[in-house]
């Protein structure tokens, strides 16, 4: 036989395996665009809702009252902004039929407050009649609590910030552990690095075994629909515990989403720190009478007149932006 003939032997045999192999390779790269468009959505509604977190209409839920890591948590308005921004990014804005058939997708939600959590899932109801059933809504919420083997009780927080009740005398006391350390004899109070160490594994460990239980419920209640996945939950990384921790944020789940021969599998966290701004200064040059806004840290030659929450409010006063040296 010629080399051509051969060449076309070959061309015949080998061309069902390339095409299998370019319709393999399409299959991935759509793969690989959905899972980026998911994370990236998952992502932003949790930065979203991070952001609404914080509740500050009155003084008392300010930040820094009483400690810089305190804010009253809005779970609320979080949630609605977090399947908001889901719904627009999966194109369901529209549809509440599928913005409801989307929920099963969503296993649990979690609200990282400052001194406990809330978890958003399904739970077990009696209607009127007392026949059971399940919907969604907020689990009532769980105090960071440890007990050591003496049987004294510690409320943890966000920080250093503590409850403590004695099994020996039944006396509760609260306040800062550097404040309260002294006066109360509980091994686990004499050293920072462990107190915050327990205090960190005892949150983490509350906030997982819950969560086992509500995919647990979650599995049952998506198995009755007829739907094969089993949710679990994901591994999720010490580093990302640890900035999770730090302050009052949020932890959304999203599972089971088919994507090619795989199922989408990922989870996202949003903090809600709300960040003090510096105050912006107004006040006016005694030699021009132009009026200057500037921060307080400035040293300028102006004698300040007004104060103001942002520049946008000081240049719409009719105030320029001082040269600032700090």
């Amino acid at each position: 036989m010629k080399i051509t003939d051969w060449a076309i032997i070959f061309v015949i045999i080998v061309s069902p395996f390339l095409w299998a192999l370019s319709l393999y390779t399409t299959d991935l790269q759509e793969v690989n665009r959905l899972q980026i468009h998911y994370t990236t959505a998952l992502r932003t509604a949790v930065q979203d809702a991070g952001s609404v977190l914080n509740r500050n209409e009155l003084q008392q839920f300010e930040v820094g009252y009483g400690s810089s890591k305190y804010m009253r948590a809005d779970k609320e308005r979080a949630l609605s902004v977090l399947l908001q921004s889901l719904a627009i990014n999966f194109g369901i804005a529209d549809d509440p039929l599928a913005q409801a058939a989307f929920m099963k997708y969503i296993p649990s939600i979690v609200v990282i407050d400052y001194d406990g959590y809330w978890i958003y899932a399904l739970d077990e109801i009696r209607g009127a009649d007392g026949e059971p059933s399940l919907e969604y809504r907020w689990h009532p919420k769980k105090r960071y609590v440890y007990m050591d083997g003496e049987g004294n009780s510690v409320a943890f927080t966000l920080d250093s910030y503590i409850r403590v009740i004695s099994s020996s005398t039944g006396e509760e006391v609260r306040g800062l552990l550097e404040d309260i350390a002294t006066i109360v004899d509980i091994p686990l109070l004499q050293d920072a690095a462990v107190f915050d160490q327990v205090r960190r594994s005892t949150i983490v460990h509350q906030i997982e075994e819950d969560l086992q239980q509500v995919i647990a419920v979650h599995n049952e209640f998506t198995a009755r629909l007829g739907y094969t996945y089993t949710f679990t939950l994901p591994t999720i990384p010490q580093e990302e515990w640890n900035n999770t921790l730090d302050d009052v944020g949020i932890i959304a789940f999203l599972q089971g989403i088919p994507v090619g021969n795989h199922y989408y599998n990922n989870f996202a966290l949003g903090g809600g720190r709300l960040r003090k701004a510096e105050r912006i200064e107004g006040g006016f040059d005694p030699a021009t009478g132009i009026k200057y806004y500037y921060y307080a840290k400035c040293e300028v030659p102006y004698k300040t007149e007004e104060v103001f929450a942002r520049k946008q409010e000081a240049a719409s006063q009719g105030y320029y932006e001082a040269d600032c040296r700090p």
